[in-house]
């Protein structure tokens, strides 16, 4: 039995294990690399193992850094089963469709600067819109929360809620081989204790090693309350100066959670009624549609709010902006919510309102979740002026807000609270964190051993 991580890379987000028992290959995640510069090159490289051997892809979530290379291991070779939630299906879809888009289009741009440069090679996408759309017909087998799927003679798999997006899920590989009777736990990406929206993580079971994520193994969130104040405050002293706000939002889970909580606060009277919110991006429009078709993840706030045939995510002055052309039209805009993304500022529709706002002194640029290393939210964040955007320099005069406490990932506390009810496990791996995050994590856990491998590190298990 051996355990192989090739998505484990210090600083660099991309999720990806294979187990070898038996006969059998089993991935876990299949993540495109994301944080640094550009991860083009890294998302080309071989996967570490032949994807035709592999029989079966258990998927914990739908983000991209997990589910991404999907289709580039079936363009590669994979012929096996893509084993998930029904929520996390409909999110996987999206994402790796979207992700297709954007990579068909930045080769057209290359290509058409490489036509001006006189040169004749080519930029190809790493994968297509048909590639995605082809990957979608191994999802074959759809599992739900604490039920069992068979892998094989004296194999199984469990999916357990794992409270990070709509229908992420931690999983518990019950694996022989020969003597060898191994009970292996992957965290997959943990949410923490207490969000709105969805469940809390589920009580983890027994394992004899645990396989966990460790984004934020090295601090405490801003507690959640004066996390949303501090929202509505932004909001409130940008809005009263003539501002926008721009908020980065990534387009699972902190979207929804953002305009859930706007509604809140135009409810009891924390947010102007007439306030202007624009959702500037298409891929959160059409994730904000599937948290609506699946009610089952919610928690019981959340659900007595659908229940009584309210919508959770609706809210007074609620624009979407679907169409370019919409998005172009936000130049005008004064004195409003501009929610667009991506996240970390890598990408999408973000980085144009920031080359129109950023500079102004009325405007906020709030953020609301993790920004790795290298990307245009980090470099914000830490300070840098100006920060160069479409290669232009654009001073930033803009007030700057990190809100830690709407992270969709447990920080340290939640990460050791799941793990102290995982039964002592003799053996952790440390993965999809910062190098600084994983050594803290590490001296924090007891009774028992921790490695961080690196990446296409394998393991013998006895």
């Amino acid at each position: 039995m051996k355990l192989e991580f090739h998505g484990a890379d210090r600083n660099v987000t991309g999720s990806c294990h294979l187990v070898r028992c038996q006969d059998k290959c089993i991935l876990i995640d299949c993540g495109m690399y994301q944080g640094g510069r550009e991860m083009d090159e890294e998302n080309r490289q071989d996967f570490g193992f032949d994807p035709a051997s592999v029989d079966v892809l258990l998927l914990t979530h739908g983000h991209l850094d997990h589910c991404g290379r999907i289709p580039l291991l079936v363009k590669k070779g994979f012929k096996g089963k893509i084993v998930t939630t029904a929520a996390t299906r409909e999110l996987a879809r999206l994402v790796m469709l979207d992700s297709a888009g954007i990579q068909e289009e930045d080769a057209k741009y290359k290509n058409k600067k490489l036509r001006k440069n006189g040169k004749t090679e080519d930029a190809t996408p790493l994968y297509t819109t048909l590639d995605a759309l082809t990957c979608l017909d191994y999802f074959h087998d759809i599992t739900a929360y604490n039920h069992s799927y068979d892998l094989g003679p004296d194999m199984k798999a469990t999916f357990y809620d794992a409270g990070h997006i709509l229908g992420a899920a931690s999983i518990l590989l019950e694996l022989s081989e020969n003597s060898c009777n191994k009970k292996i736990l992957y965290s997959g990406d943990l949410g923490y204790f207490g969000r709105a929206i969805l469940r809390d993580p589920a009580v983890p079971p027994d394992a004899d090693i645990v396989v966990m994520e460790s984004t934020y193994g090295d601090r405490l969130h801003k507690q959640l309350g004066p996390s949303i104040h501090e929202l509505y405050e932004a909001i409130e002293v940008t809005l009263k100066r003539g501002g926008n706000v721009l908020i980065p939002s990534f387009a699972l889970e902190r979207t929804q959670e953002i305009l859930y909580y706007l509604r809140e606060g135009i409810e009891q009277g924390m947010v102007k009624e007439n306030v202007q919110v624009f959702l500037d991006s298409p891929m959160a429009i059409s994730a904000t549609e599937i948290f609506q078709r699946h009610p089952e993840c919610f928690d019981e706030e959340a659900w007595q709010i659908f229940k009584t045939g309210n919508d959770p995510f609706e809210l007074p002055g609620l624009h979407y902006s679907r169409e370019t052309a919409q998005s172009i039209a936000l130049k005008q805009v004064k004195g409003a919510v501009i929610i667009a993304g991506s996240g970390m500022a890598t990408g999408g529709r973000i980085r144009h309102h920031l080359r129109h706002n950023l500079w102004r002194n009325e405007a906020s640029v709030v953020f609301v979740g993790f920004a790795a290393h290298g990307t245009l939210a980090r470099r914000i964040i830490d300070g840098q002026d100006p920060v160069r955007i479409f290669g232009k320099e654009i001073d930033v005069r803009a007030q700057i807000y990190t809100i830690g406490g709407f992270s969709a990932h447990g920080d340290q506390e939640d990460l050791l609270h799941w793990h102290s009810r995982t039964g002592n496990p003799e053996l952790t791996f440390l993965v999809h964190g910062e190098e600084k995050a994983m050594k803290t994590l590490s001296g924090l856990l007891e009774n028992t051993r921790v490695e961080m491998p690196e990446l296409h590190q394998v393991y013998e298990l006895e």
